[in-house]
């Protein structure tokens, strides 16, 4: 596939010429290959538009490790890869751009073989690389990006295979790879302090996977947890949609007040709403006050995707509800902050994983809440920068409440409640090696409740520390 790739950007591109010349918030553009946008002049002939396109690269080294507790297995994985992507400037409003990425397994951990005490498989290194084929190490790469985009005034409407950042559909870029989409969407910029963004995706290639898949297909390749009764869910391969309706309007209300509707209409499947002010004032010695509220709601459509109970994604007649605050301080140096997240007994919060990561105040790089209900969360975090030194360090710290393991009903993946701790430093190189940024990323979580004398409810869950180390290459 990288092999067609390229032969399509040098035949069709004559990119010969310009050549001469790890997380994301689910708020932000898509940056992953971090250049700029193609010169906005529009042209005369397709020609001139290709040959002043924009070409970027990306090369990627992650190290990553899991050390469980006692005697569980321990795993490990190195991944290298890069890629291209390839935009052109624009022609009458058109634009064109394809990009595609190759992973390498450099030495890792036998991920095929389960864990002797549990039968449990590993959870974090598999995204690296291919979660439907764990010995794959050579033939894993993908066609990320390839799409028509029309520019008009300020706006823009895509269609085909892109790069999405919205709550309930975004990036989750922490692994070698983000999440992607196929579809068609428009971004409204004509609406002075609005925005109108929306559109109808039918396909999905999640984080960890080669291939794209229908939605209705995309939804069960990663765990797929048990049902409401404890028996093991169904659902994947199983589940009939048409595809995905989002529409977000983000509107600035006043100069120190914004605020966000989202709408998640997943086909034959739920509904999800999300409603989110934001609220930023200065305060003195030139700092700001910032603050936030969030609500959630989720209703099932029809049978939540298939009429069998046992193969269904979102249980028939099930609902949702969950919110959250913020409130924190910040300046040019530091930022610190105090989040707060309840999902209420209702039921459980549902957004496949395989699409994104939740957009919660609480959210900590390496677990999820999705796939829960009755769960209080409360966490912490300080993050500092040295703009000179090109140094940015960060600390975090979460306590999470979660149902009994035991609790079908509200615990999909039998996680029990625990304590997070993350310390994430990040450096971007300068001078000869600019272009080059590394992280380094430490992750310890401890179990704060009963996991029945069981470990499979321990392992890769709690009482375990990860490791991480990323180098990117951006040019």
């Amino acid at each position: 596939m990288i092999k067609k790739l390229l032969i399509i950007l040098f035949l069709t591109s004559g990119i010969l010429l310009p050549l001469l010349a790890q997380h994301q918030e689910v708020n932000e553009k898509p940056d992953i290959w971090k250049g700029g946008q193609s010169e906005t002049k529009d042209t005369s002939s397709i020609l001139y538009a290709f040959k002043k396109g924009q070409l970027n690269g990306h090369f990627r080294y992650f190290y990553m490790a899991t050390d469980n507790d006692r005697l569980l297995t321990d795993y490990y994985a190195n991944a290298a890869g890069g890629g291209i992507r390839f935009e052109t400037a624009r022609f009458h409003g058109f634009q064109f751009g394809v990009s595609g990425f190759y992973i390498f397994n450099l030495g890792s951990s036998d991920f095929s073989i389960p864990d002797t005490s549990t039968g449990q498989m590993n959870r974090y290194e598999i995204g690296l690389f291919d979660h439907q084929n764990p010995t794959n190490k050579e033939e894993i790469d993908r066609l990320e990006e390839f799409f028509i985009k029309y520019n008009f005034r300020k706006s823009f409407v895509t269609f085909g295979k892109q790069l999405l950042n919205t709550p309930f559909v975004n990036l989750q870029d922490g692994r070698m790879r983000p999440t992607g989409v196929e579809g068609i969407w428009l971004e409204l910029h004509e609406f002075g302090q609005i925005k109108v963004k929306g559109g109808w995706l039918y396909a999905i290639s999640p984080r960890g996977t080669n291939d794209w898949f229908r939605i209705g297909e995309s939804i069960g390749q990663y765990s797929v947890g048990v049902n409401s009764d404890g028996s093991k869910s169904g659902y994947a391969g199983q589940l009939n949609s048409k595809g995905i309706a989002l529409l977000g309007i983000e509107a600035k209300l006043t100069p120190w007040l914004q605020g966000q509707v989202w709408e998640l209409l997943t086909e034959n499947i739920m509904n999800t709403v999300l409603v989110q002010a934001d609220v930023e004032w200065p305060v003195a010695p030139g700092g700001k006050f910032f603050a936030a509220a969030q609500f959630v709601r989720q209703d099932a459509l029809n049978d939540g995707g298939n009429v069998e109970p046992g193969k269904t994604y979102f249980e028939k007649g099930g609902k949702a509800n969950t919110f959250g605050f913020k409130a924190g301080w910040k300046n040019r140096l530091w930022e610190t902050s105090l989040n707060f997240n309840r999902i209420t007994a209702a039921g459980r919060y549902l957004v496949p994983r395989e699409w994104g990561r939740e957009p919660f105040f609480t959210f900590m790089p390496r677990e999820r809440n999705e796939g829960f209900g009755d769960v209080t969360a409360i966490m912490g975090k300080v993050n500092y920068q040295m703009p000179k030194t090109g140094l940015k360090g960060g600390l975090s710290l979460g306590y999470y409440r979660l149902p009994e393991v035991v609790d079908f009903r509200l615990n999909k993946y039998g996680m029990p409640s625990y304590a997070q701790l993350n310390l994430d430093l990040r450096y971007a190189f300068k001078g000869l090696l600019k272009g080059l940024d590394a992280q380094v990323l430490l992750v310890q979580k401890w179990n704060k409740g009963d996991t029945q004398n069981n470990d499979k409810y321990v392992i890769n869950k709690v009482d375990m520390t990860g490791y991480n180390f990323i180098l990117n290459y951006h040019f």
